[in-house]
């Protein structure tokens, strides 16, 4: 164990410390025999547990190492008991889906557009044939007159990127809010340690369920709970009795309040207003569903919400609608004010000063990260020298990274750049991130050595093997990240500091856009504005369902041409749902129009792609001042515990900017 004991105190050890006290490396040892596993790899398991515990409370010492060794201990019982219900399911046959018609879809029609049509496999075909199906494509060699251009034969619909070198209005800012707030001033040198402590207020273990399993007894039970969850919201938050409710599908002459999903009547087709339809759940209206006449309102609807009406079903036919009512939002995040005045300290702050020098720089980006016709990754590149240059605290990259859309990736026919330590002739796309994407944020790292990386995956991301959506995290051991890079998962809530943020990669604001109807005028005017604040009031990263039908969207540079979409697995949709607060920040990047908005107290920010098809994009860069406290507030706390709001809408300054 002489090897593993200088690789432990490598990893784990805190400089000036050189070498761990001899009980904890002891408990890490024992780790490391019970499980199978190298010293790195227990690093990064102790990466992903302080990310949950928060890492202010995770200090490296006896208690903490043992409490770490529980927590392994119980995820790997956890998994072991999974797999044996898996196995006894499958042996009993109880919730085996129905087997096909032959035709491409399943006996109902219940998945049609829910999840991408998979190819039929053809029985004559080898053993060998269906392995390399699912095998990387080679990379041909480097040409070194070429660079990283692009072969000539490339799929990209016949057009050319223009130089990214030559791109018009770099840094020009497209639209900024609270613009009477300073841009943060970089710091003279990097900070000596980092400014914002980061805390996963999502359960990220969660995330690695089995993919592509999915067994509709689960799928449904999941979504009947969404709507008995819904209705006790609107039950508790408008002081209702129990008799108040009802199923509308059943002829009535009384008025009752319905509370179900909100569907279309037929299975193709756009929801329109003729087509509006409620869907109860089994415990409180059977399943069935009963058409709604909506009159003299005014009201926004879309696949997959969850509404509470009032009305009448008195022809049995259908249920009128008199009254919408009001979906109860989540509380706003809030902290103590002896909390805030901690992290304030981190950040610099002093009791009688103020300046642009406290204010922490966030820069948000999205995918793709480079044009149609190269892999060059130059706005990528351009990206990590502008977080160093302002020495920027968090960069927080929203997949996809290596996408899968990308007409280069998806044919296999490109070259590696010549300074790749590996054999083109071998290489996989785990490479071809490792130095293309790698690289920079390692050479990154050196120049902000205290900086935090937020890498979220995408469903579009070649190099993640978790296909569905929720997502599970980056692999982050084959992927050559730097220690600074924290991989979580799709979608994701943290914390940095106090602010609470949500991100989701999927661009459920295009989604929503093409699928929602509007009833009467509708109440908020602009449009980016009007569809985050259906997220917020359904408390969910993705509340249309069923998806959008991957055939409707637009055409990809591929071959095949036709996009990912949304393959949402249904039986875990639960861990989209925001659970307790409202989150002050809500990432959600679109091929809409850039903005950051403020909906309902959130910060929504679309930081807009970093790279077109064929030319370069936007990213944003927050300026989040500190959230100073009052002396009342001090008061409040110590008479009372209050806790205050975060309002990071006040004291956020938010920029668009062109790459």
């Amino acid at each position: 164990m002489v090897t593993a004991k200088a690789e432990l105190n490598e990893l784990f050890a805190i400089p000036p410390v050189t070498e761990l006290p001899s009980d904890v490396l002891g408990e890490l040892q024992s780790i490391l025999r019970l499980h199978s596993i190298s010293p790195e790899e227990l690093s990064y398991k102790w990466e992903s547990y302080t990310m949950k515990m928060g890492s202010e409370q995770t200090t490296l010492d006896l208690d903490t190492a043992r409490a770490f060794k529980k927590d392994l201990q119980e995820m790997l019982e956890r998994e072991s008991r999974g797999k044996a219900h898996v196995r006894s399911v499958d042996k009993r046959g109880a919730y085996a889906t129905p087997r096909s018609t032959g035709k491409g879809d399943d006996v109902f029609g219940m998945l049609d557009g829910i999840v991408p049509n998979t190819p039929v496999p053809q029985r004559a075909n080898s053993l060998a044939k269906r392995k390399s199906a699912f095998e990387t494509p080679a990379v041909p060699k480097f040409n070194k007159a070429n660079g990283m251009s692009s072969p000539s034969d490339a799929r990209t619909n016949g057009t050319t990127s223009m130089a990214f070198s030559e791109r018009q209005n770099a840094g020009h800012l497209v639209e900024t809010l609270n613009d009477h707030l300073p841009v943060c001033d970089p710091p003279v040198a990097p900070p000596a340690e980092s400014r914002m402590k980061l805390t996963a207020n999502t359960d990220l273990e969660k995330f690695s369920y089995k993919p592509m399993a999915m067994h509709l007894s689960e799928a449904s039970e999941v979504l009947d709970d969404r709507i008995d969850e819904f209705q006790s919201l609107v039950q508790a938050h408008h002081n209702l009795e129990d008799s108040a409710f009802g199923n509308p599908a059943n002829q009535a002459t009384s008025e009752i309040i319905a509370v179900g999903r909100i569907a279309s009547e037929g299975m193709e087709g756009k929801l329109n207003a003729s087509s509006l339809m409620l869907e109860t759940s089994r415990r409180t209206g059977a399943g069935l569903r009963i058409p709604l006449k909506i009159e003299s309102m005014s009201y926004e609807f879309f696949p997959g919400q969850i509404a509470a009406v009032r009305g009448i079903n008195a022809s049995g036919l259908y249920f009128s609608v008199h009254e919408m009512l009001e979906m109860p939002l989540l509380p706003p995040a809030a902290s103590l004010p002896s909390t805030l005045e901690v992290l304030n300290e981190r950040l610099g702050l002093e009791e009688s000063s103020e300046s642009a020098a406290h204010a922490v720089n966030v820069l948000v980006s999205s995918g793709p990260y480079t044009a149609d016709d190269n892999l060059a990754f130059e706005p990528f590149n351009a990206l990590c020298e502008k977080a160093a240059e302002s020495y920027a605290d968090v960069l927080i990259m929203v997949g996809p990274i290596l996408d899968l859309e990308h007409p280069l990736l998806a044919s296999g026919d490109f070259d590696l750049p010549d300074d790749a330590s590996i054999e083109p002739d071998k290489a996989t796309l785990n490479d071809v991130f490792r130095i293309l994407v790698g690289k920079p944020l390692r050479n990154l790292v050196l120049q902000v050595p205290n900086i935090i990386i937020l890498l979220v995956p995408s469903v579009r991301d070649a190099v993640n093997k978790h296909v569905s959506w929720p997502q599970e995290q980056f692999d982050k051991k084959v992927l050559g990240l730097p220690k600074q890079a924290k991989v979580v998962t799709n979608p994701v809530t943290i914390s940095l500091n106090e602010i609470v943020v949500g991100i989701s990669a999927q661009d459920v604001l295009d989604d929503l856009r093409r699928e929602e109807v509007k009833v009467g005028r509708p109440k908020e005017s602009s449009i980016l504005a009007r569809l985050p604040r259906h997220l917020i009031q359904q408390r969910h990263f993705f509340p249309l369902f069923p998806p959008a039908d991957r055939t409707s969207l637009l055409k990809t540079g591929t071959e095949e041409g036709v996009a990912t979409g949304m393959p949402l697995d249904v039986s875990y949709m639960k861990l989209g749902e925001w659970l307790n607060v409202r989150p002050d920040m809500l990432i959600t990047p679109s091929s809409l129009s850039p903005f950051a908005k403020v909906v309902e107290s959130v910060l929504v920010v679309n930081p807009g792609p970093l790279s077109k098809r064929k030319g370069p994009g936007t990213y944003a860069q927050l300026s989040i001042y500190p959230r100073k406290v009052t002396e009342e507030e001090r008061e409040s706390e110590r008479v009372g515990g209050t806790m205050f709001g975060h309002h990071l809408f006040d004291r956020a300054r938010a920029d668009i900017i062109r790459i």
